[in-house]
């Protein structure tokens, strides 16, 4: 279970991460413009929309270190929506890169010859492998603690391929004089942004939209933890539905007697039989702390 210092040190790494591709994105698109080159502008719009989900996961993370309570029902909805309006940002800029995309291809089956300085390609493609090459590294350390540092992980290391063709796609252009590669090159980009914003939007509209397990409220379950026996104080309570069953995770402090005489199992088989009975959970991670007591 993630902790609020785990949660903070989540919140860095993203951070981070944001910054470096910021800050590459404004690169690419001054690049893209006295390049001439459609897929350096499509990789920057794929940037664009990646860089609007981390400012989401930062968003997320912030959460969680400001409100103690966690992950419920409503936190997976605003995850949802945030996710849906990347999902749709992903189709616009798709759509765009496309319709461009067409119509320098028809330019050019009208004998109009693409000037790609693609020179200044190959170098804004080298300068991206670093940059997120960087960001990659600085999520890669921190990918096991979070949910969302793992997706922004996944995430720039496919940005960090896309660097690798657009600096191919380069060197061709540069090799046969070949223009029409660029185009090609953002097409298939902008294909794949295409279909990866199909993907989102209907696992978000999926997630809003279909009917659910309704999960318990925090404060049922902090109550009926709390009413058992031996529970002092209940704290960072979660509360999910994985594969269709009911999750629920605390960190459960026992009262002094049960820290004294050492019966942190029976604690926790009682609380877990208290949860299956009253919510039905089917699966329950608790962490058991001991009463603080400076005597012992």
């Amino acid at each position: 279970m993630t902790d609020i210092t785990t949660h903070k040190a989540s919140r860095r790494r993203l951070l981070i991460a944001l910054a470096i591709t910021c800050s590459f994105m404004v690169i690419q698109l001054i690049g893209a413009y006295y390049a001439n080159s459609l897929a350096v502008l499509a990789d920057a719009g794929h940037l664009f929309v990646h860089n609007s989900s981390l400012f989401i996961a930062l968003i997320a993370s912030s959460i969680a270190v400001y409100l103690a309570k966690n992950f419920n029902d409503g936190y997976k909805k605003a995850e949802y929506v945030g996710g849906l309006i990347n999902g749709m940002l992903y189709l616009a800029i798709s759509i765009l890169i496309m319709a461009e995309g067409t119509e320098r291809i028809l330019h050019h089956n009208d004998g109009h010859q693409l000037e790609v300085n693609s020179y200044l390609m190959s170098v804004i493609a080298a300068i991206g492998f670093l940059f997120h090459g960087l960001s990659t590294w600085v999520l890669y350390k921190g990918r096991k603690d979070s949910i969302n540092v793992y997706a922004v992980f996944l995430h720039s290391f496919f940005d960090l391929l896309s660097t690798v063709s657009t600096f191919i796609a380069g060197i061709m252009i540069y090799v046969t004089g070949w223009g029409i590669i660029d185009v090609i090159s953002s097409l298939l980009i902008s294909v794949f942004v295409l279909f990866t914003g199909i993907k989102v939007v209907k696992s978000c509209v999926i997630g809003l939209f279909l009917p659910h397990k309704k999960l318990p409220k925090i404060t049922q379950v902090e109550r009926e933890i709390l009413s058992t026996e031996h529970v002092e104080s209940v704290h960072n309570i979660t509360v999910s539905e994985l594969d269709g069953q009911l999750a629920i995770g605390a960190h459960i402090v026992l009262k002094h007697h049960c820290t004294v005489e050492l019966h942190d199992s029976s604690c926790r088989l009682q609380v877990e039989g208290a949860l299956k009975n009253r919510f039905n959970v089917e699966q329950c991670v608790l962490q058991v702390e001991s009463h603080q007591c400076p005597l012992h």
